[in-house]
């Protein structure tokens, strides 16, 4: 391409070939891929469409094009996408953070800034940690707060610790690499966990992007999705501290079954909460 080649006949360019692919939202997708490349906000392809585009950002854009056309996922392209206002780097060995996964942070919240107004502190732990995403985003919300992610995937754990020195958190926030409470030490007043929770035999019907593009290890939630809970709900009494609350994420279907887990342990279920749309999403037990 040339230099005289603008950004609206590029972005023309790219929503039609992703719109030839089936790709969902082409709009969308192509002014995401464009816009890291050439630095534009949503609001500048509007205002500076006929801006050039330079023969080495059309060789670059023309790459992340050709990627998104073959399925992979957009910010997986990327390589990091925002969740509850920070900017999260991603890897191959991490899930993509995504929106529904906040209502996880706003059903803890107040838990966690009650015990800091008791204590003046609080420690969290989070297993599968990924990203990072849940225990930074509250960390960067609660300043009191330390944290502590365990994960299997030592790629997870490298992208979680660059995360936290991404957003200055990076003093109060140490990786364990741990198969849930395996190698974890000390007692914890907030204990969370996004698991996986697909059953095994239902992963390869999944969307293309989740099943090709996401880490086969966080989904497999065993034989009926539900051996991840089991393992928190028989072990994390050894690791909670009095008063304390365990945060789960669930699937759709899985609220009845999780909670009956955590019941038969000695639990009570003093919080669920729904999704962006309407499915039940998060469980918050107390023993």
């Amino acid at each position: 391409m040339s230099v005289e080649t603008t950004v609206q006949a590029l972005v023309a360019d790219a929503k039609r070939r992703l719109a030839v692919v089936g790709i969902a939202d082409p709009s969308t997708d192509a002014r995401l891929l464009i816009g890291d490349v050439i630095g534009f906000s949503l609001t500048d392809f509007v205002l500076k469409g006929s801006r050039p585009v330079h023969p080495y950002e059309a060789h670059r854009i023309e790459d992340l094009i050709a990627r998104r056309e073959k399925g992979e996922p957009v910010h997986r392209i990327l390589g990091h996408r925002e969740f509850y206002g920070l900017d999260f780097l991603m890897s191959a060995g991490t899930l993509e953070p995504r929106p529904d996964t906040e209502v996880l942070i706003e059903a803890v919240l107040p838990h966690l800034r009650a015990v800091v107004a008791q204590k003046g502190e609080a420690r969290i732990l989070d297993m599968g940690i990924g990203t990072g995403a849940i225990c930074l985003s509250l960390l960067h919300s609660i300043p009191e707060a330390t944290g502590v992610g365990s994960d299997v995937s030592t790629d997870a754990l490298a992208t979680a610790f660059r995360n936290a020195e991404r957003f200055g958190l990076e003093t109060r926030f140490e990786t364990v690499e741990s198969d849930w409470f395996d190698r974890i030490s000390g007692r914890f007043d907030i204990i969370l966990s996004n698991p996986p929770y697909i059953r095994t035999d239902v992963i390869d019907t999944l969307d293309r992007e989740v099943r090709e593009f996401d880490p086969f290890i966080a989904l497999d939630g065993g034989a009926d999705g539900l051996l991840p809970y089991r393992v928190i709900a028989e072990k994390a009494v050894d690791f909670l501290e009095s008063g304390g609350v365990v945060g789960v994420e669930i699937g759709y279907d899985q609220m009845a079954d999780v909670t009956t887990i955590f019941v038969s342990q000695g639990y009570d279920c003093v919080d669920h909460v729904k999704d962006y749309g309407g499915n039940d999403r998060v469980l918050v037990f107390r023993r």
